[in-house]
């Protein structure tokens, strides 16, 4: 290990990540955060209607605040993904796809969980030139297109409204029959200019520079087609990507962490916080608590290392307790 030294490194910058930064630093630890962005899945909200206090805010505008908060305690940001997490005696290295590495006397892992992709040749390729995992972020790009959401449940009839209301012709690709009749598929998706494609896997996504179709198999008949369309919006729910840290905490069979009530793993020093965690409830403002208990056993772990006595909030502090 040769990296910089930090006592707390988290990895992500999500409501949880955030959070956790704002209450290390302020606790007076150095403190950093790598993450691909500000906010994760907070900032794709665009309107919180239930945070404590406020009466609406948009997500990203919660994300930057909690940021700026953190900032005038010390934390530092690094914009990178972290690839890999070891131990060498008390010390921990997370090591990054660009930057390097990074030592801890304790790491939080707070990265939240990033949209199911399909996994087809041209996605990856594609990404950002047709292929989206926002419709809120990127429906304004397409107007008067064709464009093709795959996915089922909430999150994709939202979408299909989405790219609707913008006066593009849709079609809701769903592996699944049908649980509705067309009438309700027809209401839930807002009206006309909605077609259903169910039974139907995507294999590939075609273009040079952009999107410009897709290709189908329906489960049933075993038929291929293709489908031109100008956008690809996948809707199909998060997954927790925590492959990277397999070996190093406990996970669940959904692969996320388990954590216990003051956010330790199975890890000694390696906390987590947030939707990449075993919580049930999946809401900022949980994720923000998680990430504030976490930093302070954070805190308290280093305070053990260097066998001083462990605090048990900030008042403790303030009283000099």
């Amino acid at each position: 290990m040769g990296g910089k030294a930090y006592d707390t490194v988290i990895v992500g910058g999500s409501a949880a990540g955030l959070t956790a930064a704002l209450y290390a630093s302020r606790q007076g630890l150095k403190t950093l955060v790598i993450t691909k962005d500000i906010g994760g899945q907070l900032a794709l909200a665009p309107q919180i209607e239930n945070y404590p206090g406020i009466k609406a805010v948009a997500g990203l505008e919660l994300a930057q605040s909690i940021k700026e908060q953190a900032e005038g305690f010390g934390a530092e940001f690094v914009y990178d993904e972290a690839v890999g997490l070891s131990q060498a005696g008390d010390a921990f290295a997370v090591s990054t796809k660009v930057s390097g590495e990074y030592e801890a006397l304790t790491v939080i892992l707070a990265f939240g969980k990033t949209p199911k992709s399909l996994e087809v040749p041209g996605e990856d390729r594609l990404v950002g030139r047709g292929v989206s995992y926002c419709a809120i972020c990127d429906a304004p790009l397409f107007r008067q297109k064709r464009v093709a959401v795959v996915g089922w449940g909430d999150h994709a009839f939202k979408a299909v409204k989405l790219l609707r209301s913008y006066g593009n012709k849709v079609y809701m690709v769903h592996r699944g029959e049908a649980k509705l009749t067309d009438e309700e598929i027809l209401r839930e998706s807002g009206g006309m200019n909605v077609v259903y494609v169910p039974n139907s896997t995507v294999l590939e996504i075609k273009g040079d520079t952009r999107v410009r179709s897709i290709v189908l198999k329906n489960a049933k008949t075993g038929e291929e087609s293709e489908l031109e369309v100008d956008g690809v919006f996948v809707e199909m729910g998060y997954t927790a990507k925590t492959g990277w840290v397999r070996d190093f905490v406990q996970l669940n069979e959904n692969g996320e962490i388990v954590t216990d009530k003051l956010g330790r793993t199975s890890r000694p020093g390696v906390f987590a916080a947030g939707d990449v965690t075993d919580m049930v409830y999946k809401q900022t403002v949980i994720a923000a608590a998680q990430g504030a208990i976490a930093a302070l056993s954070a805190y308290n772990y280093i305070q053990q290392l260097k066998g001083l006595p462990a605090r048990r909030s900030d008042w403790g502090k303030l009283l000099g307790k």
